[in-house]
């Protein structure tokens, strides 16, 4: 069964129990066969176009306007259509996807070449697609803000000049006014990195027209990008130094002042501040109208998981969603599970962009990677049997090395000295002997397998011997398990090539397929977070530590949805500077844990049993950290 042909104005209802067009999807032209949408439009004749949007700012300081390029490719059809909009820094310097594509023009400026899939794919099914330079890179003006209010309104107002509520220019200076006559105003966003975080942004305003976002290893606050609770990542630079990596010859002339601005609202010492806050998409997230689908790698140690879970936490229920959650890092689903990607998102878009009524909003919310290529889903997130179970570390026969407990023991501690060199990988290993770097508490082996789905946090009281203090913790499932490598963040290139969607001159929907890389372990980290002691009141204003006081002081671990299995044992273990990620302090401290006062908090679909021993499993295996990259591609 098909439908098919210019949809009249006014039809609104029930088409052979599949689709209800609402009234401003009037005059939409697509066909629906199986349950989808069908390639009926010619994509080598498709309308390609550059328009420049006013957004409604002057960061450049130049008594104009700013403005971003739109570049379009739709459909030539007297019908509207919605649009799948993609706002990036990218275009035109470390370009989009695994094999890095550039936008292209031809000697006219007329766009030639979309990087992705996306136009080749969803053009000749009835989509329009808008690939957004944000305002101060490739060819739009305006300054580059790292997240900031420049950033969102590049995505927003390509929104609100879709549905008539700002205004459009054929040229960047000047020019004639573009309206979007062929637009029904339904838009989605979709990106990775960056390009996600816009998303996130601009979904948080609340703007009318946005029907869904997408955003695929997406920065919700980007505090948490640069810091975590008081502490500054290393190799991470600063919101400046991010920009003037894209920037484009105007905003390197012209934007000085908003550089100045966010090298002074991001001090080295890791405290949350004003210019931070502006660029936390979390607190906002209740204004979010549109549908979202978010997928994340459960290793990405460049968009760290906390981005992910506090975003779906705050979102309002009345949102629809949807999360796949794979072992990689940071890697596009169309790199990891490709044709079920293409295939669910096509289902997505016709569902929030057409209204079909195809039931993928009644489909289990949540799917996961729980071993390698092998997904298992669930139905809601956050879980609907989800509870939170404490527990505390109790002191073991060996030093520095015990169980975990429903109940604080009797008072007792234990030390570990940070050299500022060690590693994930090191402290996690050796589970039953003493290390002088960190300290290890376990339950017994689980006789049924525990979700942990969430984002745990950690309570600690300990004293430190100097003033400067960076904490570290690690939740660990220890037994064996295959899972994604490290090489590549756990998918690396074939030779071979697939195609998705349709060719032109100058842009083909051919690109290389991938495989999993696989590694044997012996110990996995499910969350991770990282803290500065200084920052135990307040992540805004760091305090002095006297040595030799006692401090107490709470942080989160990175969110997860993992289940550990039946006749593995969980750990949690707390050290010092994570040398792989974080700065280390100016002076190296011996750290006292007092265990009776120090807690972690699990949310968890099940039960974890508690320990006071500790029988380590082989541990000569451990996961492996994956090298995280800048947030360029």
């Amino acid at each position: 069964m098909s439908i098919r042909g210019v949809l009249t104005s006014g039809l609104v209802g029930l088409l052979s129990g599949l689709i209800v067009v609402p009234a401003q999807a009037a005059q939409q032209t697509y066909e629906v066969r199986g349950g989808v949408t069908q390639p009926i439009h010619s994509f080598e004749n498709a309308i390609r176009e550059t328009v420049w949007v006013d957004i409604g700012l002057d960061l450049d300081n130049n008594g104009v306007g700013d403005r971003v390029a739109a570049d379009i490719i739709r459909p030539d059809t007297k019908g509207k259509v919605p649009v799948i909009i993609d706002a990036s820094p990218y275009y035109s310097t470390s370009g989009r996807g695994n094999e890095a594509e550039r936008k292209s023009y031809d000697a006219n400026g007329v766009p030639v070449k979309f990087p992705l899939f996306y136009d080749n794919y969803f053009v000749p099914r009835g989509y329009a697609v808008a690939l957004v330079d944000f305002s101060g890179s490739n060819r739009s003006t305006g300054c580059m803000d790292t997240g900031g209010k420049s950033e969102i309104a590049s995505g927003r107002a390509v929104v609100d000049w879709l549905n008539g509520r700002v205004a459009g220019y054929s040229a960047v200076e000047g020019g004639s006014p573009v309206k979007a006559s062929w637009s029904t105003g339904a838009a989605a966003m979709i990106g990775k990195s960056w390009d996600g975080s816009i998303a996130h942004g601009v979904a948080a305003t609340g703007v009318d027209g946005l029907r869904t976002i997408v955003p695929i290893d997406a920065i919700s606050s980007w505090y948490d990008w640069f810091r975590s609770d008081g502490v500054s990542f290393r190799n991470w630079g600063t919101p400046t130094a991010l920009a003037v990596n894209f920037e484009n010859a105007n905003a390197k002339a012209n934007c000085q002042a908003v550089r100045d601005e966010m090298t002074t609202g991001a001090p080295a010492n890791g405290d949350y501040t004003a210019m931070w806050h502006q660029r936390n998409f979390v607190p906002d997230a209740k204004r979010v109208k549109a549908a979202v689908f978010s997928v994340n790698g459960r290793a990405d140690l460049n968009v760290k998981p906390i981005n992910w879970g506090q975003w779906l936490e705050a979102l309002p229920r009345s949102v629809p969603r949807k999360l796949w959650l794979s072992q990689t890092g940071h890697v596009d689903p169309f790199d990891f599970r490709r044709a079920d990607w293409v295939r669910t998102l096509h289902r997505w878009f016709d569902r929030w962009l057409l209204n079909i009524r195809n039931g993928i909003d009644h489909e289990p919310q949540v799917s996961v990677e729980r071993g390698v290529n092998q997904w298992s889903d669930s139905y809601a997130w956050p879980p609907l049997a989800r509870w939170t179970q404490r527990l505390h570390p109790v002191a073991g026969t060996t030093e520095g090395v015990g169980g975990l407990s429903l109940f604080p023991r009797r008072p007792a501690s234990s030390s570990f000295t940070d050299n500022g060199t060690g590693t994930p990988a090191g402290y996690i290993a050796s589970p039953s002997t003493t290390s002088g770097q960190r300290v290890l508490y376990s339950t017994t082996e689980l006789t049924s397998d525990v979700r942990i789905a969430g984002t745990p946090e950690i309570n600690v009281a300990v004293t430190p011997s100097t003033p400067t203090t960076h904490l570290s913790a690690y939740l660990v499932d220890y037994g064996p398990a295959t899972i994604r490598g490290t090489q590549g963040e756990g998918v690396r290139n074939l030779t071979t090539e697939s195609c998705w969607g349709e060719n032109r001159t100058g842009d083909d929907a051919c690109y290389l397929e991938t495989e999993a890389t696989v590694a044997n372990v012996d110990a996995t980290i499910i969350a991770r977070g990282w803290a500065d002691l200084a920052n135990y009141k307040s992540v805004s204003e760091e305090r002095p530590l006297t040595p030799g006081t006692k401090y107490e002081m709470s942080f989160r671990l990175s969110s997860a949805d993992y289940v550990v299995p039946k006749g593995h044992r969980v750990a949690l273990v707390i050290a010092g500077n994570d040398a792989s990620m974080t700065r280390r302090p100016a002076e190296l401290p011996q750290v006292t844990v007092h265990l009776a006062e120090t807690s972690v908090e699990l949310p968890v679909v099940g039960w974890l049993s508690q320990s006071s021993t500790f029988t380590a499993p082989n541990a000569a295996r451990v996961q492996q950290d994956i090298t995280p990259r800048r947030l360029d591609n």
